[in-house]
């Protein structure tokens, strides 16, 4: 049967009809191409006076947020605004010690600030450059403007956009006088030729211009502003923490961009195999319980008693910085940290209040060993310098060796820093003691190194902490 609502139509109006709804339709696509075109011109246009105005703009400009800092800046051996070169670059060089200059920028340690640190990222190594004023492979030619365009808006010389592991987001902050200032000692430091290794960067994070869009959603330009209800001590922590110290480059997790999650700012990151602990003032998974004097000592010595022991990029942060900054800034850090909002992980007790001397080289003795035996390992290989009990030799001495009982390592949730110490050793220099761990990384399997850490977690830290032969080997292959 046929439908007696349907219409047959005439060949040739069918056509007709067929003919103008294609019209019809490349009419409409043809206005969304212009539409499209003049969306695209408009956007450009937008770059284009973006650009302008940072010309017009960019760091020879006065900017309004740019306000006397005399109570809050980080504060070498004098306030010295309008002082001669001398006295300026010995204050630089006491502000690029706060910066970490030196740690990032040096390789060879008989060739400082000649760059060629690996920095490993999730999108390939980045090597840092020579910082040094050689001419042709250095910043000699760097002018002041350059300079501070590239410290407060990641931009180089030449034009070309830097990539965040230099942490221009956290310099953005740091005043000019005390940029010209990190210059001026540079321009002291010995010129040495040398080329750092090229970034190998996957494509296509190796395009720099793609930085363009990583700025927009991840940084944010401008100096630091003192906060006036807010003590001097206080600002000034701010100002180090989250300007020039830049400690949040490594404590705050990342996003899939690689750029700092602000709403867990300081709540701790793995970087490189290595955990940056959480060091708001949380209670159980932070520094709450931490006293000012206990952060002062970590940071002047890599040691708070009873608590932490500073190892991998740390012991580094603290043996080539902040053991150099004088006791008010050290304050002024503490007073800081301690007064930020507490964030709080998954923690369920402070890292530091794990544990119970060990009894088991007793049950060890004349006993047969099957197969691999973390007890056995550990009275091997740790029991010498820590002691089989775990409670360590030394007390509190400053060259002593910790307890791994309440210990920050052993009682965290998460075990990477253990098996990394384990595999690398600790190496700490300050001005208070030498501290030297060997590395076992040679001499232990990824079996063996599984065993032992689960050893030391089990009996002297977090019992829920445990670690498998595949995660070492991944551990193991982190670059250093």
């Amino acid at each position: 049967m046929t439908n007696p609502t349907s219409r047959v139509r005439p060949a040739g109006a069918g056509g007709d009809a067929l003919r103008e709804q294609r019209l019809a339709q490349q009419r409409r696509l043809q206005r969304h191409r212009v539409v499209n075109m003049a969306t695209l011109a408009a956007a450009f246009s937008l770059f284009a006076l973006y650009i302008a105005w940072l010309e017009v703009h960019g760091a020879d400009a006065v900017r309004n947020d740019e306000l006397p800092m005399a109570v809050a800046a980080a504060r070498g051996p004098a306030e010295l605004d309008g002082a001669d070169s001398t006295e300026l670059a010995k204050r630089g060089e006491y502000l690029a010690r706060a910066g970490n200059c030196f740690g990032c920028h040096t390789s060879d340690r008989s060739r400082p600030f000649a760059g060629g640190v690996a920095m490993n990222t999730r999108f390939g190594t980045i090597y840092t450059p020579n910082i040094t004023p050689d001419a042709d492979t250095g910043i000699g030619q760097w002018s002041n403007a350059d300079f501070l365009r590239a410290m407060h808006e990641g931009v180089g010389k030449t034009g070309e956009r830097l990539y965040p592991a230099f942490p221009y987001p956290s310099y953005t902050k740091v005043m000019d006088r005390d940029v010209l200032a990190i210059r001026a000692y540079l321009n002291t430091v010995a010129p040495i030729h040398s080329t750092p290794p090229a970034n190998a960067l996957r494509f296509p994070f190796n395009q720099r211009w793609l930085m363009f869009f990583w700025n927009l959603f991840n940084f944010d330009e401008g100096r630091f502003v003192p906060d006036p209800k807010q003590s001097a001590e206080w600002n000034r922590g701010a100002y180090l923490v989250d300007g020039l110290a830049h400690c949040g480059e490594c404590h705050t997790p990342r996003n899939f961009m690689d750029g700092l999650q602000s709403r867990e700012r300081l709540s701790g990151a793995t970087r490189a195999g290595w955990h940056a602990f959480n060091i708001t003032p949380d209670k159980l998974s932070g520094i709450g319980d931490w006293s000012d004097a206990d952060v002062v000592a970590y940071l002047s010595s890599g040691v708070a008693s009873g608590r932490a022991n500073a190892a991998g990029p740390m012991a580094r942060v603290v043996e080539d910085s902040t053991q150099y900054l004088s006791g008010e800034d050290l304050r002024s850090i503490a007073v800081y940290l301690r007064a930020l909002p507490p964030v709080r992980r998954a923690d369920t007790q402070p890292r530091d209040t794990r544990g119970v001397p060990a009894t088991d080289v007793t049950a060890l003795r004349g006993a047969a060993i099957n197969g691999v035996n973390g007890a056995q390992l550990f009275i091997a290989n740790c029991a010498s310098c820590h002691r089989w009990t775990g409670e360590g030799i030394g007390a509190s001495a400053p060259g002593a060796y910790p307890p791994l009982i309440h210990n920050s390592v052993a009682g965290a949730t998460d075990p990477a820093n253990l098996v990394m110490v384990i595999l690398q050793g600790v190496s700490r220099k300050t001005q208070q003691a030498e501290i030297l761990m060997p590395s076992f990384g040679n001499q232990l399997t990824d079996v063996q190194i599984a065993a032992l850490a689960n050893y030391v977690t089990a009996r002297f830290g977090n019992p829920r902490a445990s670690v498998t032969a595949v995660q070492v080997e991944q551990l193991r292959s982190q670059q250093q």
